[in-house]
């Protein structure tokens, strides 16, 4: 580990201020140290404001915020994974799995190439108009597509796995997941929880109509083809949460499993269950 690129939540002093300090300890070890700091002049470090170039020139990322940060820096991941170390300086802190005091205890196994990392599976998304590609994507969580306002209309979405038809659904939208986006939206939306070593898509749709409508959830390899019936071409697509584009009526949105993943360093000692009880509260009273 020869250069460390680390990244801080914008408008946390939190974050900023322990990024001062996992700079200076990460100096003192001979490290170059790349900041996105988002006009923090006082973090140190080599800032950049270009992300792409941070990740082609780190050999880890250390993220100081929350999910929603995370989800950005592995999304731009698209050509050399790079090992992400979270920590939580957000709300929930499902993915941003270490506390503050947890880092640097950590940076020092990393040192030492005495870690392990969660490859977490990525989703690739094409959206096809008239049978050509108008934009590509990315997500870490999620996929979603659905109404793009608040009139209490439904929409159709022509759904095929492969070249098998599996239904037309009527609902308020359907939502696409990795397993990691498997205890995000979907989990709201009555989807299943995934161990995210298990490499699978699963498909939940938004307030069907039908009742009968169930999540499903299909392997990796397969490619999910949605087609969108909406004339009054009211409908968006996002990804993650953090981008977004409009649908026109009959365009195609075809997804898959992105051929790289993003390598989350895992926390010694604190299971996949570990988490769900902490952060979702299981067996609490």
């Amino acid at each position: 580990m020869r250069t460390v690129g680390v990244v801080v939540k914008p408008g946390s002093p939190e974050a900023a201020a322990f990024a001062r300090e996992v700079t200076a300890w990460l100096q003192g070890r001979g490290v170059t140290v790349l900041v996105e700091r988002g006009g923090d002049r006082s973090i140190g470090g080599e800032a950049t404001d270009d992300r792409a170039a941070l990740l082609r020139r780190s050999d880890l990322v250390v993220v100081l915020g929350g999910d929603g940060t995370l989800l950005g820096v592995a999304r731009a991941m698209r050509e050399r994974p790079v090992p992400i170390l979270g920590a939580n300086f957000g709300q929930l802190g499902f993915l941003t799995t270490f506390a503050s005091v947890e880092v640097i205890p950590m940076l020092e196994r990393v040192l030492a190439d005495d870690y392990t990392v969660s490859a977490r599976m990525l989703l690739d998304i094409r959206m096809l108009r008239g049978g050509r590609e108008v934009t590509r994507n990315v997500a870490f969580n999620d996929v979603v597509i659905a109404k793009g306002g608040a009139i209490a209309r439904m929409i159709d979405l022509d759904t095929s796995i492969d070249d098998n038809f599996v239904c037309s659904y009527r609902a308020d939208g359907l939502i696409v997941t990795t397993p990691s986006g498997s205890t995000a939206y979907s989990l709201s939306a009555g989807g299943p929880i995934v161990h995210p070593s298990v490499e699978v898509i699963t498909l939940s749709p938004i307030c069907p109509h039908t009742l009968t409508n169930r999540p499903l959830v299909v392997p990796d390899a397969v490619t999910v083809r949605v087609a969108v019936h909406s004339p009054d071409n009211d409908v968006v697509v996002s990804f993650d949460g953090q981008e977004s584009c409009k649908l026109e009526n009959g365009d195609l949105v075809e997804i898959g499993a992105a051929p790289t993943r993003a390598p989350l360093v895992a926390c010694p000692g604190r299971s996949f269950y570990e988490v769900l009880r902490s952060k979702l509260h299981w067996g609490h009273r």
